[in-house]
């Protein structure tokens, strides 16, 4: 599914050389996103909408370009940039050591943490790995949630089941099939205040290693595009500087996620 979003009549030409070698002209860029991810990414009246939409509109709107959105389902995300089918990623994508192995990164546009829910019934306050021994937890696959539980909570005896997407995982825990499930708080906060989240509850701390949850959230792009990763850099100095990220932000939030 393909959806497409103008935001300029004319187009600007880069010429400028990044890191020695001669930056591309950039009339439209392909952005790639999840669309299964609210409220930064999903779809509504066969739209794609969210907290990722906008922020990457309003860049694209500060680098004069053309911008095309594409859907892709989240394993094959960075496969499908490699490929070509698109130049940048927003997707809630966490800037990681082991994706800046594939890609490189635009500067952060957003960065929370990740926590534990469970049913409101549950007795789980303590998420340590030693405490969740034996137990049943879930979370989206191919994402740093997915890693932590498997590096860290597996090894220590815990069970770990992935899905395709949260909702998946959302609806095994509400129908008692996991004893929790670990996301960002953000999405799970999202997840809570609805109807079909009224089962369950936050649990226990919140988690932020870098080694596993990275630097934030950023723009993923092709190492062979530096110039683009120049130009997201700079509309994102842009929109934090004169005040587009503050009314995107309070758009969904209450508080800030940068």
């Amino acid at each position: 599914m393909t959806l497409v979003t103008r935001f300029a009549a004319a187009a600007i030409m880069v010429v400028a050389a990044v890191g020695g070698a001669s930056a591309k002209e950039w009339k439209t860029v392909r952005i790639g996103t999840e669309g299964a991810y609210p409220p930064f990414n999903y779809v509504e009246n066969n739209e794609l909408k969210g907290f990722d939409i906008d922020i990457a509109k309003a860049l694209c709107a500060k680098m004069k370009v053309e911008c095309t959105f594409v859907a892709q389902d989240w394993d094959g995300i960075i496969p499908a940039l490699l490929a070509g089918k698109y130049d940048a990623i927003a997707a809630s994508m966490s800037i990681t050591d082991e994706r800046k192995k594939q890609i490189d990164f635009s500067k952060k546009y957003y960065k929370t943490p990740a926590t534990f829910a469970v049913q409101k019934d549950s007795k789980i306050t303590d998420t340590s790995p030693a405490a969740l021994k034996g137990k049943v937890l879930g979370a989206q696959g191919s994402t740093i949630h997915s890693n932590y539980l498997e590096d860290v909570y597996a090894k220590a005896g815990a069970e770990v089941k992935l899905y395709g997407k949260q909702d998946e995982a959302n609806l095994d825990l509400a129908n008692g099939r996991l004893d929790a499930i670990l996301a960002d708080k953000v999405v799970l906060l999202e997840w809570l205040d609805s109807k079909d989240g009224a089962c369950c509850k936050f649990t226990g701390a919140e988690y932020t290693d870098p080694k596993y949850f990275g630097e934030g959230v950023g723009v993923g792009i092709r190492k062979d595009d530096a110039d683009l990763v120049a130009m997201f850099n700079k509309a994102i100095d842009e929109i934090l500087a004169d005040g587009t990220y503050k009314t995107i932000n309070a758009k969904y939030f209450p508080f800030s996620v940068y």
